[in-house]
């Protein structure tokens, strides 16, 4: 039986994209090898996968051939200063890019969306970062409600403490001011009481009667 006729799309399912472009990538660098040995020719191949790991193959010098490459098609010369500069910040770029659409993904996988796509492998991955999230998440919410408990009963302590000696300076004012009115009412008594023997000591001089 003939194989079947593969439509060219792109592969949803992780776990046989990855096996497909294994296959395929050793196949590619097979037969480059094999044409660079049969016929002579310079072959130079770079292979990135989607996570941007780089596999390669050349007959020759590496950057030999990329700079005959770059001559023949009129590009700048790697070797100058300046394009270097230009190739890092351009790679630095691609990375950052790279790393952003890998980020979003990922993010869009933790919340549930685009999941359709993934395997048994990577649901399973998922599943056990999501149950790390959650148990984090668990744990810092057990730690502020501890922390916010501990500070609760400290300043109800404290509110005890105050309470209880603004009720001692009541009671100590309230003695002071009972002593005070005490005080007052003892000498006004003997006030009177000698102002009244002055008075009968006057009227029976005036009078001539014996006390």
């Amino acid at each position: 039986m003939g194989r079947g006729k593969v439509e060219l799309k792109r592969i949803e399912n992780p776990t046989n994209r990855q096996v497909t472009f294994s296959k395929r990538r050793n196949g590619l660098l097979k037969k480059a090898f094999e044409l660079s040995i049969l016929c002579d020719a310079e072959v130079a191949l770079l292979i990135f996968s989607s996570s941007g790991k780089v596999y390669q193959f050349a007959s020759h010098d590496m950057d030999r051939t990329v700079a005959k490459y770059r001559r023949e098609v009129g590009l700048p010369d790697s070797r100058n200063p300046q394009f270097r500069t230009r190739e890092f910040w351009r790679s630095e770029i691609d990375e950052l890019k790279r790393s952003i659409n890998t980020s979003e993904a990922r993010l869009k996988h933790l919340s549930g969306e685009d999941i359709l796509a993934l395997g048994m492998r990577d649901l399973k991955q998922l599943e056990r970062q999501l149950k790390i999230g959650v148990e984090r998440v668990r744990s810092r919410k057990r730690r502020i409600v501890s922390d916010h408990a501990t500070l609760l009963k400290r300043r109800h302590k404290q509110l005890q403490e105050e309470n209880s000696r603004l009720h001692k300076r009541v009671k100590l004012k309230e003695l002071q001011d009972g002593n005070i009115s005490s005080g007052l009412v003892g000498e006004n008594a003997c006030t009177m009481f000698h102002q009244r023997i002055v008075h009968e000591e006057d009227f029976h001089n005036e009078t001539g009667l014996p006390l």
